[in-house]
């Protein structure tokens, strides 16, 4: 057993993942922009960062949305701006769950 790692969250639109599985590389840093324009994955330490995440830049989006929960053992992580960044592709093995993303219509 190794050391436990804490997951990291992502926010995904749900055709961007679905479209990632076949290839084994997820690569959108958020909302449409790739990891090559960006250089590297935005990601939340928490849901409640997650749901700051979505109503700042996700609240005009109706498509599906999705929580990937991330495994950052062996990835290239950097807390930066109190956020993890990935640095390189997501590995699709290193999501351990994915669960839809409701917005909040409150």
């Amino acid at each position: 057993m190794g050391r436990h790692h804490v997951s990291i969250l992502h926010l995904a639109l749900a055709a961007d993942w679905q479209a990632a599985r076949p290839t084994g590389h997820y690569t959108i840093s958020t909302l449409g922009r790739t990891l090559q324009q960006v250089g590297f994955i935005h990601c939340s330490r928490d849901r409640a960062q997650l749901d700051q995440v979505a109503t700042t830049f996700y609240s005009h989006v109706s498509d599906p949305l999705l929580i990937l929960e991330i495994d950052p053992a062996g990835l290239d992580v950097r807390l930066e701006g109190g956020f993890p960044h990935l640095y390189g592709p997501l590995p699709v093995g290193a999501v351990t769950a994915v669960h839809p993303y409701a917005h909040s219509t409150r």
